[in-house]
């Protein structure tokens, strides 16, 4: 009775699975035995045209004489400028709701041995107070060597942890940290301070692959040693993945400081850089906190259509002569 039943069921489940078959090969068009329907009248396609449009996004900052930031202005304020000849703003807006995708940079050569727990403490103490659930952080110690210390993540807490971790590396001894590791140039350089290398990785590496807002805070005192890239190619990278650049330049009187190269730096970039002491940090990256969350959007698609690859000049003006604070320029991608 039982090798009965068993055999019932095997021959009832070979129809099942024979009917399912037939089914499929009918919805698929392949033949079957029973009569075919005829194929359902199609609708008449309307044809469709589709055109690359490339539009260039510029996040920017107002400030009037003083300093202070400007809200509330509308497109009407405003003319763009590429290469000297005015472009048709597309889209603008306020944006300091957007989410935000942030990298915090931070020195730990052996000339910032005094300054580097005050860095850890207040810029956690920043991270807690911008980053919320829709944006996204990553950290980065940078000395003899580039190690990325926390991923992205929205969680403040493996971000903090993450700036905990830096240490005082001047390659005696291994950290013990992993590094980027994927990076197109070596990351290690056994004397050194890899500022440019730093810089490079997380705007190449990492925000290029990002979309929206994006900002990258550096706290160093300007000093690169060793580094395989040049502050030419860090400022490419970031122009290339259309990051802001932050400097804390904050230093040792025993060791000296490169304002030069920093301000450059940020300034090309659309970011600024700020000399502090470390007394004095809390308040930069508040100010730093304060333009992020008053920035305004101008986009717009070039009137030179060209995919050269080319750098092209940008100039947002004012046409109330406030003080703009925005990237110089952009890449132009290649066919």
């Amino acid at each position: 009775m039982r090798n009965l039943i068993l055999g019932l069921l095997f021959a009832a489940l070979s129809c099942s699975v024979t009917a399912a078959q037939s089914t499929g090969l009918q919805s698929n068009g392949a033949q079957s035995s029973g009569a075919q329907k005829p194929p359902a009248a199609q609708p008449e396609s309307t044809p469709t045209f589709r055109q690359s449009v490339r539009l260039v996004n510029v996040f920017f900052n107002v400030k009037d004489k003083h300093g202070a930031l400007i809200p509330a202005l509308t497109q009407e304020h405003f003319d763009i400028l590429e290469e000297g000849k005015p472009q048709t703003i597309k889209n603008f807006s306020a944006v300091s709701n957007q989410p935000l995708t942030l990298g915090i940079l931070i020195d730990s050569s052996g000339s910032m041995q005094r300054m580097l727990p005050e860095e850890k403490i207040v810029a956690g103490d920043f991270l807690r107070q911008v980053i919320t659930d829709k944006d996204l952080a990553f950290v980065i110690s940078f000395d003899v060597s580039v190690d990325l210390l926390q991923d992205l993540t929205s969680d403040v807490r493996l971000l903090r942890h993450g700036l905990d971790k830096a240490r005082v590396n001047t390659g005696t001894a291994s950290s013990g940290i992993p590094g980027l590791g994927q990076g197109p140039i070596p990351i290690s350089h056994p004397k050194g301070t890899l500022l440019y290398d730093g810089v490079y990785l997380g705007a190449n590496d990492i925000l290029g692959r990002q979309v929206g807002r994006k900002a990258m805070i550096v706290l160093t005192d300007g000093v690169d040693q060793g580094s395989q890239m040049r502050l030419k190619d860090s400022i490419e990278a970031a122009q290339k993945s259309d990051v802001i650049v932050y400097v804390l330049l904050i230093s040792d009187p025993s060791y000296g400081s490169d304002s030069y190269d920093m301000n450059h730096l940020a300034d090309q970039t659309g970011g600024r850089m700020i000399t502090v002491k470390a007394d004095k940090l809390q308040k930069a990256f508040q100010e730093i906190s304060d333009e992020l969350r008053s920035q305004y959007n101008i986009s717009y698609t070039p009137t030179d259509a060209r995919n050269d690859g080319k750098f092209r000049k940008i100039e947002v003006k004012s046409k109330d002569g406030y003080k703009i604070q925005a990237r110089k320029g952009y890449y132009a991608p290649i066919d």
